[in-house]
């Protein structure tokens, strides 16, 4: 019963979280101060969001290492439309980065659907071209904080029950892919594409519309962070969130998001991100050198790529013993 309600990975990672800051604690003792983890949950809410849209693509036997590239790309268009037209009302701002995020994770999702490209070829030249783009668009130019409008840099810094609108709005999309994976037809789906889409096909699941579906949500996501990233930090450029798609892709696998597909969540994703954030945050307060920050998720990244293999393991062990047993 217990195992059900608390399952062993998220259980084990959540206290590696709370011995982290125990740790940290230790040495600087306001950095567990509410006031400090709520600004640590906001500077890590972007890479949630991100986390949990590249879930879905990794359930899938998938994969998106374009999602840097597409916030770049989101948030130097809205941030130079914000500049054309600084009336534009924020919801409208909005809809348009989802809307162009979702575009760009279209094509990722046709290009392995319709000519069965593998994902990570697609993804890493549509991140190429994205980021050209950028260029081109932009003539190498950055849009500094005094070109913006006080409204689009202000709406994701607004407070609301002590919280910045930024890290509600990655608690919302939590919320929403917790419902979406557990109770509808598209979440189940996923699972069942990524488990053995041999056997989803004869359920009647098109497997390459699922990975497109897949593609174009976390397209969607990154185009909003794409928007929130840059309001944020009121400045847009070419290379914004350089390599930040693998910092994505480390949250989900130290969260346990199989890259065989099938097998993971939304809270291991979650908590994945939050681990990743409180290293992040964590180290220059003990006066670690942030290089160390690598080294950590690169063994974070081995250790949970390890527990995976060795539960898969332990499945097959389990399964060979039954059939023996039966026979």
């Amino acid at each position: 019963m217990l195992s059900r309600l608390f399952p062993a990975r998220e259980t084990i990672l959540a206290s590696a979280i709370m011995l982290l800051l125990v740790i940290v604690a230790s040495r600087f003792h306001g950095f567990v101060a509410p006031s400090n983890l709520a600004n640590v949950f906001n500077d890590t809410a972007p890479l949630i969001i991100l986390a949990l849209g590249q879930t879905v693509v990794i359930l899938t036997r998938c994969i998106d290492l374009s999602v840097a590239a597409n916030l770049a790309l989101t948030g130097m268009a809205t941030a130079m439309i914000n500049v054309a037209l600084p009336g534009l009302p924020i919801p409208v701002i909005i809809a348009i980065a989802v809307m162009l995020g979702a575009i760009m994770g279209a094509i990722n999702g046709v290009l392995v659907w319709k000519l069965a490209i593998p994902p990570i070829v697609v993804t890493l030249g549509t991140m190429t071209i994205f980021r050209g783009i950028i260029f081109l668009i932009s003539d190498g130019k950055w849009v500094n904080s005094h070109e913006m409008s006080a409204a689009f840099t202000g709406f994701p810094r607004a407070a609301f029950l002590g919280l910045p609108v930024l890290s509600w709005t990655a608690i919302a999309t939590v919320i929403i892919f917790a419902i979406m994976m557990a109770r509808t037809p598209l979440g189940r789906s996923i699972f069942a594409v990524g488990g053995n889409p041999h056997a989803a096909v004869y359920t009647g699941i098109n497997v390459g519309k699922t990975q497109f579906f897949a593609f174009v949500i976390s397209g969607a996501l990154a185009g909003l962070t794409g928007y929130l990233w840059v309001a944020r930090y009121a400045v847009a450029y070419v290379d914004i969130a350089g390599g930040f798609e693998l910092e994505v892709v480390a949250a989900c696998v130290i969260g346990g998001i199989s890259i065989a597909g099938g097998a993971g969540s939304v809270g291991g994703a979650v908590l994945g991100a939050i681990f990743l954030g409180v290293v992040k945050n964590a180290l220059p307060v003990v006066n670690i050198s942030p290089f160390w920050q690598l080294a950590i998720s690169g063994s974070a990244i081995l250790i949970a790529v390890a527990f995976n293999a060795r539960a898969g393991r332990a499945k097959g062990r389990i399964i060979l013993k039954t059939t023996e047993a039966n026979s």
